[in-house]
């Protein structure tokens, strides 16, 4: 069976890497009181812009992440549009992050990482 997938990004400070490593790269952490909203992004320079401006800033480093979900699973979520064409990204209801976890397909990797001083 071929499963259709989508691949989304995440950028992360490094608490919540820790929290991703610690589950085997397979599942987000739950998000906190104040964070009532997962937010996966849909394009690399987007998540990388994030990282650079806001984890870097608030944390001293940031890390970008991309992982695979199941095409027909997203689809529920329809795209927002924040800012120009690029700043795409979908909004998770932090209530259903558990099901979101359940349809990432394979692991979830680090494919970039700021410092303060980069």
């Amino acid at each position: 069976m071929n499963i259709e997938t989508i691949i989304m990004y995440r950028p992360v400070g490094p608490k919540e890497l820790e929290l991703i490593r610690a589950s085997g790269n397979r599942v987000f952490p739950p998000r906190l009181p104040e964070q009532p909203i997962f937010y996966p992004v849909l394009n690399e320079e987007y998540a990388n812009d994030i990282s650079r401006k806001w984890n870097v800033r608030d944390y001293g480093a940031g890390y970008v992440t991309r992982f695979r979900v199941r095409k027909d699973f997203a689809a529920k979520y329809p795209v927002q549009i924040v800012g120009d064409r690029t700043c795409v990204e979908l909004w998770v209801p932090a209530e259903e992050l558990t099901e979101f976890n359940a349809n990432i397909v394979g692991e979830i990797e680090v494919i970039a990482e700021f410092k303060r001083n980069d």
